[in-house]
């Protein structure tokens, strides 16, 4: 009986012998998602201390927060290079050095060049760590649970981001240098982070993949059990078996499809303006909602961070039991109802703060139950072993290209169609990316890498 054949029957169902280990991996890996979080959120509160400092205008404020998005492109576009070459827990490493020199550089900076080197460079941290934190995890986790454990990177995440925002909060009191002890506390998780990778393994599937089989069944049975790990191994090399690993077979014919899928997803996550609720929601409210003030805007971030953190939560929950295809779905509709509200409340006189916070409230919350943590699952899994670094490099680098475009042109776009028209036009690509959903997304639940590449061939 051939290998593939037995996958269909067993490996489907697989499930990890040492389920507290694979979770140990899973949440080493995830630090550089709570490290992504704090650093790509604490500009929020940094910015306001920060244009008040060097008296920034629109644009140079615009400059300050993509200087770390600009770093997250180019370290995604370079990070399948360097994960397939010296394999992803190395990869992570440079990636735990990076941050810590990044905090460093960023909160003593004397000038706002300095301060955007040092910001650029934690952006080549989180480039590398958002590619390949994921596919590591991916490559570790049994099918049935590998969506939740995938996910606890975007947990990770956003709990990073909510403590980014308490941080802020507690420490605006300090003056107009707090800005520079919001970026200092990063430090201590950087340095939590490298540690911890010196304690988990190399991906099995990498290792097999680069003729290291004894060293990939060694992770395989701690994972699995010895006799299920001689099992898994032939089902990582027969996945693997005929696969060049090149950049011409991530444009093949075969893997259009997919190829599209992740690109659009991880474009449309973006553009539906996420982010400029995340890094610039202080600025929105304390310059663009009437009689609110620095500290009530920070402590509304805190409650936005809150929302995204318990609306993740639902999602880790609900993610194999729902499926990815169906939470997509419900979040971008959702998405799309909150920003059409938003833009019309938000444009009548006299209307409540606390209306506006809860429309921003909904938005968040539907884009953290599905189209936060989802693409990263999708863009993890549905690629071939030797291709996943790379095409998940390239699915990357298009998110965090998309995201810097959003970030360098919000400012602008308040300026000229004010909050309403640029909402607006978000929630118009809310629509659009649940139409992309609809028609191009497969559901891959429960199903093992090697089947999601097999029904890509098929």
């Amino acid at each position: 009986m051939q290998i593939s054949a037995v996958a269909n029957q067993s490996h489907g169902g697989a499930e990890a012998r040492s389920p507290i280990y694979v979770i140990f991996l899973a949440v080493v890996a995830a630090i550089s998602g709570f490290l992504f979080g704090f650093d790509t959120a604490v500009i929020n509160g940094v910015l306001l201390f920060l244009r008040r400092q060097f008296s920034l205008n629109n644009i140079e404020t615009e400059v300050a927060a993509s200087a770390l998005l600009l770093g997250c492109l180019l370290g995604a576009a370079g990070a399948s290079l360097i994960g397939d070459r010296i394999g992803r827990r190395k990869s992570l490493l440079i990636s735990a050095v990076l941050f810590a020199a990044s905090t460093i550089a960023a909160a003593l900076a004397s000038t706002v060049l300095i301060f955007s080197i040092g910001r650029l460079i934690g952006g080549l941290a989180i480039g590398l760590a958002s590619v390949l934190t994921p596919v590591y995890i991916a490559e570790v986790a049994p099918a049935r649970n590998r969506g939740r454990l995938v996910s606890l990177n975007q947990l990770a995440i956003v709990v990073g981001i909510l403590i980014a925002y308490v941080v802020s909060w507690g420490l605006a009191g300090l003056g107009d240098t707090s800005w520079r002890w919001m970026l200092a506390v990063a430090a201590i998780p950087a340095v939590a982070f490298f540690i911890g990778l010196l304690f988990i393994p190399e991906s099995p599937r990498w290792l097999i993949s680069n003729r290291r089989r004894d060293d990939g069944k060694r992770v395989l049975s701690r994972i699995y059990g010895p006799e299920q790990a001689e099992h898994q191994t032939l089902l990582v090399e027969e996945a693997a078996a005929g696969e060049q690993g090149t950049w011409a077979e991530v444009f093949a014919p075969a893997m259009r499809r997919p190829l599209i899928v992740a690109v659009g997803l991880a474009i449309l996550c973006q553009i539906t303006g996420i982010n400029t609720v995340l890094y610039y929601g202080s600025i929105i409210i304390s310059e663009h909602v009437k009689g609110e003030t620095a500290s009530t805007a920070l402590m509304a971030n805190v409650i936005i961070g809150l929302t995204n953190l318990v609306c993740t939560l639902i999602a880790i929950r609900c993610l194999d039991r729902w499926g990815r295809r169906t939470m997509l779905l419900t979040g971008s509709a959702g998405m799309t109802i909150s920003l059409v509200l938003f833009a019309i409340l938000y444009g009548i006189s006299g209307i409540s703060p606390l209306v506006v916070l809860a429309c921003i409230l909904c938005y968040t919350g539907f884009f953290a139950f599905a189209l936060g943590p989802i693409p990263w699952v999708v863009i993890s899994e549905i690629f071939p072993n030797k291709i996943r670094g790379r095409a998940a490099s390239l699915a990357t680098s298009t998110l965090w290209t998309s995201t810097l475009i959003i970030t360098f042109t919000f400012l602008t776009m308040v300026h000229a169609l004010r909050v309403t028209g640029t909402f607006g036009i978000y929630a118009v690509l809310c629509v659009v990316t649940f139409v992309f959903i609809w028609t191009m997304v497969p559901e891959t639940k429960g199903k093992t890498l090697e089947q999601i590449q097999r029904d890509w061939e098929a």
